[in-house]
């Protein structure tokens, strides 16, 4: 039986280990600000693992109960609360091991920061809201969980906060979350006004009531302005209940888990320290809307438009993400677009109803993608805070380890046979076949997506690894031409003042100049070696029971019509042999399958191009046709002019043109200081009346004598 106690201290370990890092950085000093963090994140995860024991060796039943009430109005109640199942339990595990981690690893990449104690009370904290988020049976505390989640990596992304290209992202990550949020916030209120609960097991029991199949006025179709109505649609907007809850929640997951258009702040928290890429891109901001999607599939199993909204971003984000990596020179900014490509796919598996593929994707995901952030910020380490590939080459001999990590951090990420994550996006890819065999356009349109992103995958992958790691050693040059051009290219992850632990200072701000490359301390190592590990080997040991086996029942629903990881079992999973059995049948599926030849053609390229051939590359990219698509992809497709320039550039000119029209030319101009004026000018005529003298009075009282003897006279005539 899971201990609510248990439950307690997994919560609040890391916010109390961030509270005295926080508030007594000075007292406990450098060591102790990064031994009671990582000792309050070590018990969460041991306890965390043990929960997942309990449920899945033991038997145990699933944990929901209430901590306190907020309130209760009418109705209405608020509560804290824990709903644990292995869904949960699964999440708690990944959230808390990969912090874990990098809070280890933070020692040796941070050493030296004046910030040291605050960074490490950031990501306590930050581990704190995200376990808040998982752990949560209401929507109230989910949402809670959620805004924690994105002040604290606003917070994160800032860290350097002197530093005006953080600034600039971290308010680009606060306002574009903001968007999202406000759908999942009207999602919420939706759940509230038609089901009328926020508790998750009773919204989930009223899922398919009738009444959330009726529909209701979106919008009547007429615009009504200074008393004048225009028809602009031939009727009203009727939209379906669950439709309009279900993409409403969505719409944050939009913004948390970086979906098109939403997407355009997760690139740009690079500028945060590598841990805390680490920890937003791998196990938990960004895999939130995952898991809240997830969370609430017995919602989204009931409406079929939610599901292909879902699909179609998923899908666009997957393809069109990854296409930016593959010009991208900033080695952190390439796992990031890696990142988004990736989310792309457990989109697409939650927009195809394979809600259990998404979470294993989202599971292995987190291990490799940890293990390549963290080893691309020990290459920066190396590399004395050097992020531009175009200055590294051949470090493999300088950086054993680091090199090894990254190899298998990148087999595992393209989906090499019997790594990790082979399985989970394989999976991925057959459920969207699938899907696309009995679905229309867009189900078709998520498949060839997906199946085209794994070559795209490959390509930026193995791109990476061999500009870093081999070839010719570019480090050695002194090349004019990359100046401070390649510092702004590469948005270098260092700050003024610091020094690593290995001794070597802040970057300069210029060119860099030559320097030797070296290999990184244990502290950062040994969390490599660690992440290693389950890349290699987890999905082989959890496909079975997580993706064709029992291990989500109770926690994910799935319409028997719409499951495709059961079609999807037919093909890869023959488990009357055993799971070992299935689990080696399923790495030997890769022959017949079509992403792996893809992947194998990206990985050909890749090596043909950057290997063998690398001034082909450089006169490609040259070339016009080269240059026209490299400028779109560095472009961004446009989202980052559409946002900043148009959005928030138009919002900006609004604002000075109802300052400068309105508020200083009408307001200030004709109402106050206008008034006043008239009222001076009046002033100054009834000044030149008031002489003071007697006989004007008398003369005045006459006039007006007279004027009124003329209206009586008028008057009585009439």
């Amino acid at each position: 039986m899971i201990s609510m106690n248990t439950l307690l201290v997994i919560a609040l370990a890391p916010l109390l280990g961030s509270l005295i890092a926080g508030l007594f950085g000075r007292q406990v000093g450098r060591a102790g600000a990064h031994w009671v963090t990582i000792l309050g994140v070590a018990v969460s995860c041991a306890l965390s693992i043990q929960v997942l024991w309990q449920l899945v060796a033991q038997s145990a039943d699933p944990f929901n109960q209430n901590v306190y009430t907020f309130f209760e109005i009418g109705g209405y109640s608020a509560h804290i609360g824990f709903m644990v199942d292995k869904l949960t339990a699964m999440m708690m595990v990944v959230v808390t091991f990969v912090s874990l981690l990098v809070h280890v690893y933070t020692i040796g990449y941070m050493a030296g920061d004046p910030g040291y104690q605050r960074f490490f009370s950031y990501i306590s904290l930050f581990t704190f809201s995200m376990l808040m988020l998982v752990m949560s049976n209401n929507f109230l505390q989910l949402f809670f969980g959620w805004e924690a989640v994105g002040l604290v990596s606003y917070l994160l992304i800032g860290f350097w906060y002197k530093r005006p290209t953080a600034i600039f992202a971290n308010l680009k990550a606060f306002l574009v979350n903001r968007v999202g949020d406000l759908g999942f916030l009207l999602g919420i209120a939706g759940v509230l006004a038609w089901i009328g609960t926020l508790d998750y097991a009773t919204a989930f029991a009223h899922a398919s009531n009738a009444e959330l199949n009726a529909t209701f006025s979106l919008w009547s179709g007429q615009i009504s302005l200074f008393g004048q109505t225009w028809q602009v649609l031939s009727g009203a907007v009727e939209v379906q209940v669950i439709s309009f809850i279900c993409i409403c929640l969505f719409i944050g997951a939009m913004g948390k888990s970086a979906q098109v258009p939403l997407h355009v702040w997760l690139p740009d928290s690079m500028e945060g320290p590598t841990p805390i890429s680490a920890l937003i891109h791998a196990a938990t901001m960004v895999t939130a809307g995952i898991f809240m999607v997830a969370r609430m599939s017995p919602l989204f199993e009931q409406s079929e438009a939610a599901l292909g909204f879902v699909l179609f971003i998923g899908a666009t984000t997957a393809l069109f993400t990854g296409l930016i990596g593959i010009v991208q020179n900033d080695i952190k900014r390439v796992v990031a677009y890696s990142t988004l490509s990736q989310l792309g796919y457990m989109t697409v598996a939650l927009g195809v109803s394979a809600y259990s593929a998404a979470v294993f994707h989202l599971m292995t995901h987190a291990f490799f993608k940890a293990l390549l952030f963290l080893a691309a910020g020990s290459v920066i380490i190396g590399m004395h805070h050097q992020q531009d590939m175009r200055r590294m080459g051949g470090l493999r001999k300088y950086m054993p380890i680091t090199y090894i990590a990254s190899l298998i951090g990148t087999l595992a990420l393209v989906g090499t046979p019997f790594l990790s994550g082979y399985y989970s996006k394989d999976t991925i890819i057959v459920a969207a076949q699938e899907a696309s065999k009995v679905g229309g356009w867009v189900q078709q349109y998520g498949y060839w997506a997906v199946l085209l992103g794994v070559f795209v995958t490959s390509f930026y992958s193995f791109r990476l690894l061999y500009l870093t790691f081999h070839g010719k050693e570019r480090f050695r040059e002194v090349d004019n031409s990359h100046g401070h051009a390649a510092h702004e290219d590469a948005h270098h992850d260092a700050h003024a003042g610091a020094h690593h632990a290995d001794g070597h200072g802040a970057p300069d701000h210029g060119d860099p100049g030559p320097a030797e490359p070296h290999e990184s301390p244990w502290v950062v190592t040994v969390p490599l070696i660690l992440l290693a590990i389950p890349s290699v080997l987890i999905g082989f040991f959890t496909v079975g029971p997580m993706l064709f086996g029992d291990f989500f029942r109770g926690a994910i629903e799935v319409l028997p019509a719409h499951d495709t990881v059961a079609r999807a079992a037919e093909t890869l999973w023959h488990g009357e042999h055993g799971w070992f059995a299935a689990a080696v049948g399923f790495g030997m599926h890769f022959y017949a399958a079509p992403a792996f030849w893809l992947a194998f053609l990206g990985f050909a390229a890749a090596t043909a191009l950057y290997l063998f051939f690398p001034d082909l590359a450089t006169r490609m990219r040259a070339s016009r046709v080269g240059a026209f698509f490299t400028r779109i992809l560095e472009n961004k497709y446009g989202f980052d002019d559409l946002w900043i320039k148009g959005f928030a550039g138009g919002g900006i000119r609004l604002g000075k043109f109802s300052w400068k029209r309105g508020d200083a030319g009408l307001i200030d101009g004709l109402l106050v200081n206008g008034s006043a004026v008239l009222i001076d000018r009046i002033a100054g005529l009834v000044r030149q009346l008031q002489t003071g003298r007697l006989y004007n009075y008398a003369f005045a009282m006459i006039l007006g004598l007279i004027v009124l003897l003329a209206v009586l006279v008028r008057t009585v005539g009439a």
